[in-house]
């Protein structure tokens, strides 16, 4: 495992922890990693009724998280960013 996996890996165990103290079920949080051009997508998938928890009102949960991906981007050097996935949608 390279130390770009390693840190790309601890960056979605940091979403997992994050999504699971909001939720009602833990266990249903999934984080997938999907590497592009220049950036990585962290894919976040959580039971359905746990969609708004971690959306927030007025998306205001969701913004947060993605802020602290922000600043994680910068400090890495690397571009995260966070979609979360309705049920129908596709990991």
């Amino acid at each position: 495992m390279t130390q770009n996996d390693m840190v790309q890996t601890s960056v979605a165990e940091l979403v997992r922890e994050i999504a699971q103290a909001l939720v009602d079920e833990p266990a249903a949080v999934e984080v997938a990693s999907v590497d592009r051009d220049e950036n990585t997508v962290l894919k976040l998938r959580v039971a359905p009724q746990d969609v708004g928890k971690v959306i927030g009102k007025q998306g205001r949960t969701a913004r947060s998280v993605r802020t602290i991906l922000g600043a994680v981007s910068m400090k890495l050097h690397h571009r995260y960013t966070l979609d979360i996935l309705e049920e129908d949608d596709e990991v």
